[in-house]
């Protein structure tokens, strides 16, 4: 069965994908106001991750609900909810 694309849950779920895309490009251009400095937005784990810290997820302004080590929103991956 072909997916409406102008249906209502069809262009909201590609609101969102273009929201997070421009998002993720914006935080991630050279010569973006945004550049990420090491050891203040985040830091590499001893596994070699990069771990966002609490300053850099205040400065993106929301919770991108993904269980984060730092988040200052009080996100719960578990139960889904905030806790503050």
């Amino acid at each position: 069965m072909p997916r409406k694309r102008f249906g209502v849950k069809y262009l909201k779920t590609t609101t969102i994908i273009c929201c997070k895309v421009a998002n993720f490009v914006a935080m991630n251009t050279p010569n973006s106001e945004n550049k990420l400095i090491e050891g203040e937005d985040f830091y590499y784990t001893p596994e070699g991750y990069k771990c966002f810290t609490e300053k850099h997820h205040l400065k993106r302004g929301y919770c991108c609900k993904s269980g984060c080590r730092h988040c200052p929103y009080g996100y719960d991956k578990k139960t889904g909810a905030i806790k503050k």
